[in-house]
């Protein structure tokens, strides 16, 4: 196929298509065929611009129309978004891989933002305070930062965005989208729906693009706000370079979760969560357990059951019903994960399942790899130290639970962190005493619901707020207080003292 029959994904600006300034592509994958299914315009400095202006020109209607005008359309965005979710998730496991039955629980997550963000007039709602001294009555209020920015990673193409610009548009900003390069073409999809939903041009923007998109965005003065989801240096360099300009930042990085389980634990239920938060999605997920923490005696018994499980693994293409586990995103991303696992080998970890050199009958030029398994991994390791970001799970062995929090809290990463255990004490030890921004107790991947709020400690967050629910409300407001009186109940005369409550 020639470059001229391969389809072009473009920009949204100013609620229509737009094919951009820059005679920069790149190439879109179908990992499951290993083979371009896409073309993605790469915006110049000049396409942010447009888009940057775009918004800016729309902000100030947007910014004046009463909550519960916003809400109305976001009901109506929802309304659409249920009725186009299956075609959401086939672009989804087109061009991440991820099997068909998780891209439509991605969705639905995505979808739950937009419900919660539905309640902009509660959530902007302010408090009064009567008379609080003197004939003055006291309020607060929040109001919109202004033109805001989303850049987002490839595992997450429909929920992360929906993380944030939901949230972002019902609290009266604008907001310009720089998806992933990788898998682009569901954010022209949600761009239409929003378009259809009543949203005026403008509000809401689309720029494809990779760093040099990124870096006009950080760099241009109308920016107010920027959200990021990604590796941690990327979300320390955009922190960093946001915030210098004055920019609000939220930069959500890199994860190593740990999945701790106990001796008493039932078994069955830490081996069945295991599988499926390490290789759901092919690890390819900041909420992925990538480290098992065996703890005492329950180390022999959970390798015993793991293994096998891991070998009987069902891979393949996403769309296909039977398949548990499709292909990483592209090749390259593929020949990274088998150089960590080949550091593992050399690094002397116990390699007891490899999932390189995994052919799928029909589909081998795709960017498959098999669950892989290690044992006897320890803290210096690459493998344990790094986010691999694929299907690799490592054991590490530990004697109480005091080694095992002590291991969790050492690590650099704070994302997410489980435990396995059947008594009440150890969980509420692990809970408090453990140094992670996400804790799941029997639960493997604890993401927040819509109406709570995501985000790590540590390397794996960078700025002050979590990301949707209220910490998304206060990233995408200003707090503005009002004390207020009127003539009739002002003393004459100038007054000298600091003023109190009288």
């Amino acid at each position: 196929m020639s470059n001229a029959d391969i389809p072009v994904v473009e920009h949204f600006i100013g609620g229509r298509l737009a094919a951009g300034r820059s005679d920069r592509f790149g190439d879109v994958f179908d990992p499951a065929e290993g083979v371009v299914s896409a073309r993605v315009a790469l915006a110049s400095a000049a396409d942010v611009d447009a888009a940057v202006a775009a918004a800016r020109h729309a902000l100030p209607a947007w910014a004046e129309t009463a909550p519960l005008k916003r809400a109305r359309i976001l009901f109506k965005f929802k309304e659409l978004l249920d009725r186009h979710h299956d075609d959401l998730a086939r672009i989804i496991t087109r061009e991440h891989g991820k099997v068909f039955s998780d891209a439509r629980g991605e969705v639905t997550r995505g979808i739950e933002v937009v419900e919660f963000a539905c309640g902009a007039p509660q959530l902007l709602m302010g408090k009064h305070s009567d008379n609080i001294g003197g004939g003055i009555d006291n309020w607060h209020l929040r109001q919109p930062v202004g033109v805001c920015a989303g850049i987002t990673p490839f595992n997450f193409p429909c929920m992360v965005p929906m993380w944030m610009f939901p949230v972002a548009l019902a609290c009266g900003n604008t907001f310009i989208l720089k998806p992933s390069e990788r898998d682009p073409s569901a954010s022209l999809l949600i761009a239409e729906l929003l378009r259809e939903s009543g949203l005026p041009d403008g509000v809401f923007n689309v720029v494809q693009g990779d760093k040099v998109a990124v870096d006009a965005l950080l760099a241009h003065p109308d920016v107010g706000a920027l959200s990021f989801v990604g590796s941690t240096p990327i979300a320390q360099y955009i922190y960093t370079e946001g915030t210098k300009r004055g920019k609000r930042v939220q930069a959500l990085g890199g994860a190593k979760n740990h999945l701790v389980v106990m001796p008493d634990a039932d078994l069955e239920q830490a081996v069945d969560a295991l599988i499926g938060a390490a290789y759901g999605s092919a690890g390819e997920r900041c909420m992925a357990i990538s480290v098992a923490v065996a703890v005492g005696h329950v180390a022999d018994a959970l390798v015993e059951r793991l293994v096998p499980r891991v070998k009987a693994l069902r891979v393949g293409p996403g769309a296909d019903d039977a398949s548990e586990m499709g292909p990483l995103v592209t090749g390259a991303h593929k020949a990274k994960v088998e150089g960590y696992i080949a550091d593992g080998e050399a690094a002397g970890a116990k390699l007891l399942v490899d999932g390189r050199g995994l052919t799928v009958d029909g589909h081998a030029k795709g960017f498959f790899l098999g669950g892989t398994l290690f044992d006897d991994v320890t803290p210096d390791m690459k493998i344990y130290r790094e986010e691999i970001f694929g299907p690799v799970l490592s054991i590490v062995r530990v004697r109480d639970l005091a080694a095992a929090i002590e291991l969790v809290n050492a690590h650099e990463y704070g994302n997410g962190v489980s435990c396995f255990t059947s008594d009440g004490g150890v969980a509420r030890a692990f809970s408090r005493q453990v140094k992670i921004g996400m804790v799941g107790i029997n639960v493997p991947i604890p993401v927040p619901m819509a109406w709570q709020s995501f985000g790590g400690w540590k390397h794996s967050l960078f700025g002050d707020h979590h990301a949707y629910g209220e910490e998304g409300v206060r990233f995408y407001t200003r707090y503005k207080s009002v004390m207020q009186r009127w003539p009739d109940s002002i003393a004459k005369g100038a007054e000298f003292t600091m003023p109190v409550a009288k």
